[in-house]
């Protein structure tokens, strides 16, 4: 069986639903390139428990890591995103845009 978009797109939602998830991404969007225990600093979970949500974040391609010594930098990868908006939410601001354009255009008797 081969992966598709639609596996990926499963994965970043599944990613995103967990607020701690999020709150990493918020994170690591402050200062990108942060280790397992800058992490972990923020956070009142064990190491174990990021280290979990940080592979899932990772499984969705939503970061990357790289190795630097003995430390392992975690990176946003905003591509998954990017492409969420795309498919998920970019169709759905056009309409309300297009929408209120036009609401503009009649009150101000355009």
């Amino acid at each position: 069986m081969t992966k598709g978009p639609a596996d990926d797109a499963d994965k970043v939602f599944k990613a995103l639903g967990d607020p701690t998830r999020r709150l990493l991404l918020d994170l690591l969007c402050e200062r990108n390139g942060q280790s397992l225990g800058e992490l972990c600093e923020g956070l009142d979970m064990v190491r174990q428990s990021v280290t979990q949500h940080l592979g899932i974040l990772e499984d969705a391609n939503l970061i990357s890591t790289v190795r630097r010594g003995r430390e392992k930098l975690h990176f946003i990868n905003p591509v998954p995103l990017h492409e969420v908006y795309e498919r998920w939410v970019r169709k759905f601001e056009l309409r309300r845009l297009t929408l209120l354009h036009d609401l503009k255009m009649e009150l101000e008797g355009d």
